[in-house]
């Protein structure tokens, strides 16, 4: 057990006197692993250890973390997950660019979600039933936080226009896999405040990672009849994020998908952010003739109507399944499985898209 309670470094490593070099071969299917509360039991001893102070976040205060770790980057194994992002050491920031039907402004992409992926890129998936809330926008009502609501209404968007739906599958997806949110990380934990600690996140990650105006400060602009290739997208990119690149996603050539990765010194909340290469070859994009059209159905692409803090994009739904990658698969609700087309049942090799009543099965 003790090999799951770290972010394993590709290639492996020695972790608590087991060899897990081959760990990063193995998918890591949520329905077939421990909870990562369970996880937290096990490496702490059956009980997590609260350190006292911490930062205040919303009604309840955070664990203090001495010398935190950088996730997928230590030597030694982490016990307190608490102050560690394990097993899903690598938290990606993801963005669409929708255009059939378009979603957001015209003028910025669109926030996806944050996705924790193991060290290895694959991911565990919907960690915890018990918190698969669905109720996102009310729950943040409740902590005040309008503002939050208010921008995510604007930049979080939903194709078929029920963003709460889409907030709730990014929450019960991916926000219940992030070991610094579990309860137990909380002194005076407030029900339900770590799903405002995950949404803020995202946000403030998303306002700093400006893609429209990114890309546009290099030339680069929705267009009906330029192309692109990939080293000149990801050029524009690394020019505010340099000596790292992101992973780029298209259909059929068409561009609508950028994932920012990042590894984590600290927790989720307060913890450092520090831009990373992605875990894996994941971009779907060719090396040119990349199309990157506009929202607006053709016109002139418009002039930024926002500076640093405003992005946004979604998936362009109702396109067949095409390359490698993976398709979940649900009966009455619950995930029974996989259907694997050259790749793995659970490594996220590039974006499937949203599969059909309303589950978002690209991955996302």
């Amino acid at each position: 057990m003790a090999a799951w309670v770290r972010g394993i470094k590709e290639g492996g490593a020695l972790v608590g006197g087991e060899d897990v070099t081959g760990l990063k071969d193995t998918v890591a299917m949520a329905s077939s692993v421990p909870s990562i509360r369970t996880l937290s039991k096990l490496a702490v001893g059956g009980a997590q250890v609260l350190l006292g102070g911490g930062q205040v976040v919303l009604g309840g205060t955070l664990q203090s973390c001495a010398n935190p770790q950088l996730s997928c980057h230590n030597t030694t194994v982490v016990e307190n997950l608490c102050c560690f992002n394990a097993p899903g050491g690598q938290l990606l920031q993801t963005q669409f660019w929708d255009t059939a039907p378009a979603t957001g402004p015209d003028d910025s992409w669109t926030l996806h979600g944050l996705w924790p992926d193991r060290c290895d890129g694959t991911y565990d998936a919907n960690c915890d039933s018990s918190r698969a809330y669905t109720n996102i926008s009310s729950i943040i009502s409740s902590f005040g936080k309008s503002d939050l609501l208010s921008y995510m209404s604007t930049y979080w968007k939903d194709y078929k226009g029920d963003d709460n739906t889409f907030w709730s599958h990014e929450w019960a997806k991916h926000g219940t896999c992030i070991s610094t949110l579990e309860p137990t990380c909380y002194t005076d934990h407030k029900a339900t405040e770590e799903v405002v600690d995950y949404f803020q996140k995202a946000v403030d990650l998303f306002k700093s990672l400006p893609s429209y105006e990114w890309l546009a400060a290099a030339g680069i602009t929705p267009s009906t009849s330029k192309t692109y290739t990939t080293a000149e997208i990801q050029a524009a990119l690394a020019a505010n994020r340099p000596g790292v690149s992101v992973t780029l996603g298209c259909k059929s050539g068409v561009f609508n998908e950028i994932w920012y990765h990042y590894d984590v010194r600290g927790s989720l909340q307060t913890g450092e952010f520090v831009p990373a290469d992605p875990d894996g070859t994941k971009s779907s994009c060719p090396a040119t003739g990349i199309k990157y059209v506009p929202k607006n159905g053709g016109s002139a692409p418009p002039s930024p109507t926002t500076t640093g803090s405003t992005p946004t994009g979604t998936a362009t739904p109702g396109t067949p399944f095409s390359g490698k990658g993976f398709l979940n698969v649900n009966t009455g609700g619950a995930k029974k499985g996989c259907i694997i087309s050259a790749g793995t049942c659970g490594g996220r090799e590039r974006s499937v898209e949203r599969g059909e009543g309303g589950e978002w099965e690209h991955a996302g």
